[in-house]
């Protein structure tokens, strides 16, 4: 089976839609923060944007859960941010991107405003540096984040189940 990996940069809505999504479709979800080593969290948490070697543990963990997920299917999070991040999430198995992308203005004002979550927004700027977009060979959608959530999720599905 195929799972889907919820993309995008902090505050573009990874958990809220692929939460949903995974409950949807009746699959395990996994959020991919919970896959960062401490030190990770520690660097972001302290202003500090992860680069490459940091990143590499998490990409191959979330590899792992996708490995593991290939019978039954499954939703996870990750930034994805990369072509090459997703060549190693691939490594896991068969995967489908679900990039949610939007204005920075808005993302920015999505991370001012919610709770509890280590990133801060002085980090946006080089995560949107960072981003390098879906390329056409890539199975996937790119949705817009100013659409609500239950539309996002409905084209989601939509275009997942008729890939070809």
């Amino acid at each position: 089976m195929t799972v889907i990996v919820v993309m995008g940069v902090s505050g573009s809505g990874k958990t809220t839609v692929g939460t949903e999504l995974a409950a949807r479709l009746g699959v395990e979800y996994a959020e991919a923060d919970t896959f960062h080593p401490p030190a990770n969290i520690e660097k972001m948490s302290s202003g500090v944007p992860l680069n490459d070697e940091d990143r590499q543990p998490w990409l191959e963990a979330i590899a792992a859960w996708i490995r593991d997920h290939q019978e039954s299917g499954g939703v996870v999070t990750s930034s994805a941010l990369k072509q090459r991040y997703r060549d190693i999430l691939r490594t896991g198995g068969k995967v489908w991107f679900l990039h949610l992308h939007g204005d920075r203005a808005l993302l920015a004002d999505r991370m001012k405003t919610r709770s509890g979550h280590f990133m801060p927004v002085s980090l946006l700027d080089s995560q949107l540096a960072d981003l390098e977009p879906l390329r056409p060979d890539e199975s996937g959608l790119i949705a817009d984040i100013a659409r609500s959530p239950e539309e996002i999720i409905a084209a989601a599905r939509t275009a997942f189940e008729d890939r070809s």
